[in-house]
């Protein structure tokens, strides 16, 4: 019994474990988004695989707390929740080094929306763009601060209370990179001295799993409240002989 008891522990909950699933799927997915742009250049092929796996990779992360409410089966999942997380912002660090490489060649103004005028002077012509960045940055740093807070050491380090704050505080981090992905999906392209390219393939299965977390997020809190209510009102009702 106590040998079967540590395999599972092995097989489903060690950290070693959810290293390496959560590395492989990042891996998988990376190359599977990789051949889904096979034509494009490889600046632009590797800069939107890694983003897309990114998005991917925190998409999962925030559905596992829901689904684990709604579905008691799924709570073997929730350890995973933090791998995959981490793991994400790492592909969304390593995204935007592509960027700031290959795209705006450490061009800090481009980056922001801006071009060299032959006056010598940067002009804005891209205000989405560059408002898109920014929101970018400002989930990346916030990626940042809550994988690296995303380890036993640092929950001892806050406090329980602190730190259970600072990673509720991740569906914040979760919008921004709705905001900024969709950005680059719908409208970025949509200049309108340029040709229209066509749509992007991604367009439909982002909004369905962006539309599916948002579902998932509200039925379990429904389904919280629904039970908290429930429970006061248990309590509340008197006891009669």
């Amino acid at each position: 019994m106590e040998k079967t008891s540590r395999f599972k522990n092995l097989m489903g909950f060690g950290w070693k474990t959810r290293h390496l699933v959560a590395i492989i799927l990042a891996v998988a997915g990376t190359y599977g988004f990789l051949e889904l742009r096979a034509q494009w250049s490889e600046m632009h092929r590797w800069n939107r695989a890694i983003g897309d796996m990114s998005f991917v990779m925190v998409a999962l992360s925030m559905a596992t707390g829901p689904l684990s409410r709604l579905i008691p089966a799924f709570r073997k999942l929730i350890p995973f929740r933090r791998e995959l997380g981490i793991y994400g912002i790492i592909l969304a660090a390593i995204h935007t080094m592509i960027i700031l490489i290959g795209w705006v060649n450490w061009d800090f103004w481009r980056l922001f929306g801006f071009e060299l005028h032959p006056a010598g002077v940067y002009v804005m012509v891209q205000q989405g763009f560059g408002m898109a960045n920014v929101i970018g940055i400002i989930a990346l740093v916030y990626g940042l601060v809550l994988a690296l807070s995303s380890s036993n050491w640092s929950q001892r380090l806050l406090g329980a209370s602190v730190w259970k704050f600072l990673q509720q505080s991740a569906y914040v981090l979760w919008m921004l990179i709705v905001i900024h992905t969709a950005y680059f999906l719908y409208f970025h392209f949509l200049d309108y001295h340029k040709n229209t390219p066509e749509p992007n393939a991604l367009q439909i299965p982002f909004a369905i799993m962006v539309s599916t977390i948002m579902l998932l997020q509200l039925a379990a809190f429904l389904k919280t409240w629904k039970l908290r209510r429930n429970r006061v009102m248990s309590d509340q009702t008197p006891i009669t002989d």
